[in-house]
């Protein structure tokens, strides 16, 4: 076990304003791991309101700090984009999914598909400082020899290029792949026999921190789980666990969830719910009525539903035995751990889309209620998919309205844990609002390291424009970022600005209005109440720093007759997606 020196080491070396050369790095540094949930709602964790059993991350959140107002973006890759170099998507290459790019924006600079070279990860910057960097699950950044983990800093790595894939099998989870592909270290792999992927991804995690535990250097893990994105699997002790939690439908879970989260202070009082999401023109967006859903359809959506909160009770089990192990090696007491999702639920089924029903038909056993014959014991079982709807992603995200690829809080709005035994004193919880592009400055101040300034390794690179967390994390401030601060967001045409209290939101058609809408967050999370009337100045203030920052970006907007669903399926036809 090493002695525990961080703040002496992290004076001196911040001090000196530079990286470290190596023969001054201090052999105390903290180790630091990032643990990420794929499409996980705000409401989806016990310490954020939910029945589901997650006593693992519980306890992180009440030996440390829970964040009420955290956001990321509102999708995969280009949240993992700004949580691996702390730089706007837009600048470093994934300026949208590549799945749902637009025609205009193929072939423009930040519109690559993968991380570019004017980037450079954190993984890339502790590895070069002397740190152990692994990586283990869903990578989704490029998968060319210098984009995947191996070519991006992380000296050991297991991981899924694509966004998702079947959690059982090595299998693609959508028609978009032709296949999928799993590098360990520089060399593409199969699976192994008995594989369940988030099981399988701790254990990896496991081994590459016990092949160096001797040398006492600090390491850097980023455990990047497939759970919870669809499909929604789990081991079969898992869902059955939840027999008859769900039987009452998805308004009555939604309504429970909401009096915890106002019982354990996340929320305010007078927080409500949207009882519709009525302005987007997407029936499938919309959250159906429980009671007018036949007794099959809704003894089949409560199965549904029990096999992700089996897929969140068994993260929340492997993310135990990864700190058990800790312990074990005497770690746990010099480690920050970083707990977040990377966007709010997926309402979507892709299963139920008319033109890939076909494909669904051809590579699972089973994937429709009507497969199922009245027998729901195999859902989440090997050879069938299973993605549960609108329904229960409103109630995963519940305070906040609407889904993944949306700028609504339900998009953006993310639960993050910090937890650092003597560091981050326990049991808070902060208003304050954080953004993912502030996790790298977080973490370089942890390791005492200075980030990429303009230049790395002799090439021109951007300069990580998050804000540090640590003097929050550490008590000694009460925010992040400056009240006037403007902070702002692009993916698909969905965009928001955030300064303060306050958001401006639009989500284009068939999304959303198309209309600038102003939220006063701190009051009204779920974004209910519209004040863009009421407030005209800061509508066009914030506007107009919005038009700055798109600018300032490299933001190429979409077609106005863009709409996602489509593009995906021109994207596939075209081959675009591989």
């Amino acid at each position: 076990m090493r002695t525990l020196c961080f703040f002496s080491a992290l004076t001196v070396v911040m001090a000196l304003g530079c990286v470290p050369s190596e023969d001054r790095l201090p052999d105390d540094r903290p180790n630091i791991v990032i643990v990420l949930a794929d499409d996980m709602g705000f409401g989806d964790l016990g310490t954020y309101g939910s029945e589901i059993e997650t006593p693992v991350l519980d306890r992180l959140a009440a030996e440390g700090i829970r964040f009420s107002n955290f956001h990321v973006g509102a999708s995969c890759s280009p949240t993992r984009t700004m949580l691996m170099t702390g730089v706007d998507n837009h600048r470093a290459g994934l300026g949208n999914m590549l799945e749902i790019q637009a025609d205009n924006q193929f072939g423009q600079p930040g519109y690559e598909g993968h991380l570019n070279d004017r980037v450079v990860t954190v993984s890339t910057v502790l590895r070069d400082v002397g740190y152990h960097t692994y990586m283990v699950g869903k990578w989704h950044l490029g998968s060319d020899a210098e984009n995947i983990p191996h070519g991006r800093g992380f000296e050991r790595s297991f991981a899924l290029m694509e966004s998702g894939a079947d959690n059982w099998a090595n299998m693609p989870y959508a028609p978009m792949y032709e296949r999928v592909h799993y590098y360990e270290d520089d060399r593409e792999v199969d699976l192994p026999e008995d594989y369940f992927s988030t099981d399988y991804y701790t254990e990896k995690m496991i081994e590459f921190i016990g092949s160096n535990a001797a040398d006492e250097a600090p390491f850097f893990a980023f455990v990047s789980y497939q759970a919870v994105h669809m499909p929604h699997q789990a081991p079969r002790e898992y869902v059955d666990k939840y027999n008859g939690v769900y039987d009452g439908g998805w308004d009555a879970i939604r309504a429970a969830r909401l009096e915890r989260q106002k019982a354990l202070g996340l929320v305010s009082d007078g927080v409500e719910l949207a009882d519709q999401f009525d302005k987007t023109s997407v029936p499938a967006w919309r959250i159906p009525e429980w009671e007018e859903t036949s007794a099959y359809e809704r003894t089949f959506a409560a199965r549904q539903m029990q096999v992700y909160a089996g897929m969140v009770d068994n993260m929340d089990v492997n993310v135990g035995r990864l700190l058990d192990y800790l312990e074990e090696i005497g770690e746990a007491d010099n480690t920050l751990v970083l707990f977040l999702s990377d966007n709010g639920a997926d309402p979507n089924q892709l299963q139920y889309t008319p033109a890939y029903q076909p494909w669904y038909a051809a590579n699972y056993d089973r994937t429709y209620p009507a497969d199922f014959d009245g027998d729901l014991s195999e859902l989440g079982q090997i050879g069938t998919f299973s993605a549960y709807g609108p329904g229960w992603a409103a109630a995963a995200n519940t305070p906040h309205s609407y889904f993944k690829t949306f700028s609504a809080e339900g998009g953006m709005r993310v639960p993050f844990i910090a937890h650092f035994p003597g560091r981050i004193a326990p049991g808070r919880i902060t208003n304050a609002f954080g953004f993912v592009k502030d996790v790298v400055p977080t973490v370089l101040e942890v390791a005492g390291v200075a980030g990429p300034a303009g230049t790395y390794g002799g090439r021109d690179v951007h300069t990580p424009d998050g804000v540090s967390m640590w003097s929050l994390l550490a008590g000694d401030a009460d925010a992040i970022h400056a009240d006037e601060e403007v902070i702002g967001y692009e993916l698909a045409g969905s965009s928001a600005v955030f300064q303060g209290r306050y958001k401006l939101v639009l989500d284009p058609a068939p999304k959303g209005s198309g209309a600038w809408e102003l939220y006063d967050l701190f009051e009204d999370p779920s974004e209910l109440a519209d004040l863009s009337g009421d407030m005209p100045e800061l509508v066009a203030r914030l506007t107009d720093a919005y038009e700055a920052w798109a600018d300032a970006n490299g933001v190429i907007p979409v077609p106005e007759d863009y709409n996602p669903v489509t593009q995906l399926q021109r994207n596939i036809e075209l081959g675009r997606t591989h």
